[in-house]
């Protein structure tokens, strides 16, 4: 007599469940590669795109290649150097950004120039020669999820940004120092770029120096990798700083910070 359905034969164990299909893999994140070094750009393709779980999907010789580029394949990340012929990489970047995110992948560590990256909406900077393979994969997903990455080279030239603003702070608070002993001479002695009116405001050092970083263009997530500090912290740190220039915005903090309200 057969068994009714769904019912084990006697003496047999129940028939074992079938196995969930496997879950489909994630399609690989889709770059774009913009250097006008071949070499570069054919060493960069053969390390993304070699089970890493990303892939190369377009490469350019200048900015507006890239920018043309992505138009075309709206890539997940944009990899940018700077120095390019035609359009460089930071005459470009204002207009990548608004494309997808943008990590610089350069040899370039000039302060003023990673500053002015990171200003303009990179959301890393990597020197060549200082991140493996593992990192610049880890790299690229984390500026894909809004993570900022850079490399040592990049973080001291921001670190020499740091001590450049705080060293002008604390030579603006010694001139006013200075004046309050001789106040004949304040005149002489006031910058012209309006410095010593800033202790007024009473920030601490480290909230004049993210002060200058929100001046200076930097979202909250930059001014974290900067400072080596959370995101919340960057954030509490903020709110202080509101308070002490009695302001809501930072675009209201700047203008008093800067001297134009």
């Amino acid at each position: 007599m057969r068994p009714l359905p769904g019912t084990s034969r006697p003496g047999f164990p129940p028939p074992a469940p079938a196995a969930p299909p496997p879950a489909p893999a994630a399609p690989p994140l889709r770059l774009l590669i913009a250097d006008d070094n071949p070499v570069v750009r054919a060493g960069l393709v053969a390390l993304l795109s070699d089970g890493t779980g990303t892939t190369v999907v377009a490469e350019a010789r200048d900015g507006r290649e890239a920018y043309e580029a992505a138009l075309r394949h709206r890539p997940d990340v944009i990899l940018l150097d700077v120095r390019m012929p035609g359009v460089d990489g930071i005459s470009a970047l204002p207009h990548l950004v608004r494309l997808a995110p943008v990590m610089m992948l350069t040899y370039s560590h000039e302060t003023r120039t990673v500053r002015e990256a990171l200003r303009l909406g990179a959301g890393g900077y990597l020197v060549h020669g200082e991140f493996t393979t593992e990192q610049l994969v880890r790299a690229v997903r984390d500026v894909r999820e809004g993570r900022p990455q850079v490399t040592p080279g990049a973080t001291r030239a921001l670190l020499t940004v740091l001590r450049s603003d705080a060293s002008a702070h604390s030579d603006a608070n010694s001139l006013e120092n200075s004046a309050i002993s001789e106040p004949l001479a304040l005149s002489h002695l006031q910058s012209p770029v309006g410095q010593s009116f800033r202790s007024g405001f009473r920030l601490s050092e480290r909230e004049a120096e993210i002060m200058d970083l929100i001046a200076s263009g930097m979202t909250n997530q930059q001014i974290a990798a900067a400072c080596f500090i959370t995101e919340k912290t960057v954030k509490n740190h903020i709110n202080r700083i509101f308070a002490k220039l009695h302001s809501t915005t930072r675009s209201q903090a700047t203008a008093k910070w800067l001297g134009v309200a």
